[in-house]
């Protein structure tokens, strides 16, 4: 088992759960977070570091979708080792649904200097 980040994440990215993963498998797009399915030690102590709930258990029904674009995208972004601000859309867009097809960028994150 491994642990997800769903569409809730977008366009919010929250990175608390960053600092709770002790084997760094979290990756970083413009405007959302993934999980390496493959680092992911199934420790499940990001899930609850969410503000927007937005990591599930792949075992959970509503994750089906998001294990193979987790692991899509944690093979093209960068890694997220340290916690940033969300971004500046996050209380707006918590909650909201069709982000997916609306907001979501594939483009990975630009590292800061």
């Amino acid at each position: 088992m491994t642990f997800v980040v769903t569409e809730n994440c977008i366009a919010c990215k929250y990175t608390d759960c960053v600092s709770a993963c002790p084997v760094d498998c979290f990756y970083e797009g413009e405007n959302m977070l993934v999980i390496d399915p493959d680092g992911c030690i199934d420790c499940g102590v990001c899930e609850p570091e969410c503000p927007a709930s937005a990591i599930l258990a792949d075992t959970h029904e509503d994750a089906e979708p998001w294990i193979s674009f987790n692991s899509k995208y944690a093979k093209l972004w960068p890694v997220i080792t340290t916690i940033r601000e969300p971004l500046p859309t996050a209380d707006a867009q918590d909650g909201i649904p069709g982000k997916l097809h609306t907001v979501f960028s594939e483009q990975p994150a630009t590292q800061e200097a």
